[in-house]
């Protein structure tokens, strides 16, 4: 016996008809929103970050390899992760496909983390992935976009992260409460602690680059990045959902073969 709803197929249709008129709704909104986002002012980029590549050294012009604009993922690996954080490696496990859709429509796509390239390099052989991926160690890149804190900073308070600020410093014991939940789980696959991995943080951000001007257009965090989670589109639209009790989700090469 089914343990949801049941009924006839008319009944499913008439339910499926009220369904999409919400969905187009829901469409017609999401492209009222993305022209919103196109319509932000740039700001102009005048600090001169470096990333280390594959092929060396380059600043943020750089990394538009000839295209107008440019998608970075913030990536959460940093230098004392072991491994990427395997939430943004899920939704990184997409990219392979369409990058290069991207960069033959005038868009390039790179992920950007603070681990050292080397660690980069080895993770990214690992998990077969095939996208630029930069390493900004010893840059601002990270900090000036929100996506990293200093231990100072994680002491003291006051950071500011999805155009919040987030006051006071952590009450005493959070980190050991963080460490034997979710977040320790998550931080574990990671080869690191609970306080040293929410020292990373996730995001995207999009820049263009104009008469040799490079702009800062868009950036986006926390569940602003679920349009990105692939995965996720696809269960929203499965029989249960998320259906989620917890941290489920691995790399990709940690499931259980079967």
């Amino acid at each position: 016996m089914a343990s949801h709803t049941t009924g006839t197929h008319d009944e499913w249709l008439a339910a499926r008809l009220d369904l999409l008129a919400a969905e187009k709704e829901h469409t017609r909104r999401s492209d009222e929103l993305a022209q919103r986002r196109q319509e932000l002012p740039w700001v102009r980029i005048d600090k001169d970050y470096r990333f280390e590549t594959d092929e060396g050294s380059a600043s943020l012009a750089d990394l538009f390899r000839g295209r107008s604009q440019l998608l970075v993922y913030h990536l959460m690996f940093g230098p004392d992760f072991t491994a990427a954080c395997p939430s943004c490696s899920a939704i990184a496990d997409g990219f392979n496909g369409f990058a290069v859709h991207l960069a033959n429509h005038d868009v390039m796509l790179w992920a950007v983390s603070r681990a050292p390239l080397a660690k980069l390099q080895a993770f990214k052989k690992r998990m077969g992935w095939t996208f630029p991926w930069a390493s900004s160690l010893g840059s601002d890149f990270n900090f000036d976009f929100n996506v990293s804190l200093t231990e100072k900073q994680q002491r003291e308070g006051g950071v500011e992260y999805n155009y919040r600020r987030e006051e006071g410093a952590p009450p005493a014991g959070r980190d050991a409460a963080r460490q034997e939940g979710p977040l320790g789980k998550i931080a574990a696959m990671s080869g690191t602690d609970a306080a040293t991995f929410v020292r990373e943080r996730p995001g995207m951000s999009a820049f263009a680059r104009e008469d040799g001007v490079v702009y800062h257009t868009y950036s986006a965090y926390a569940r602003g990045l679920d349009g990105l989670w692939g995965m996720y589109q696809w269960l929203d639209r499965a029989p249960k959902g998320r259906n989620e009790t917890g941290v489920w989700w691995r790399h990709h090469d940690k499931y259980d073969k079967g």
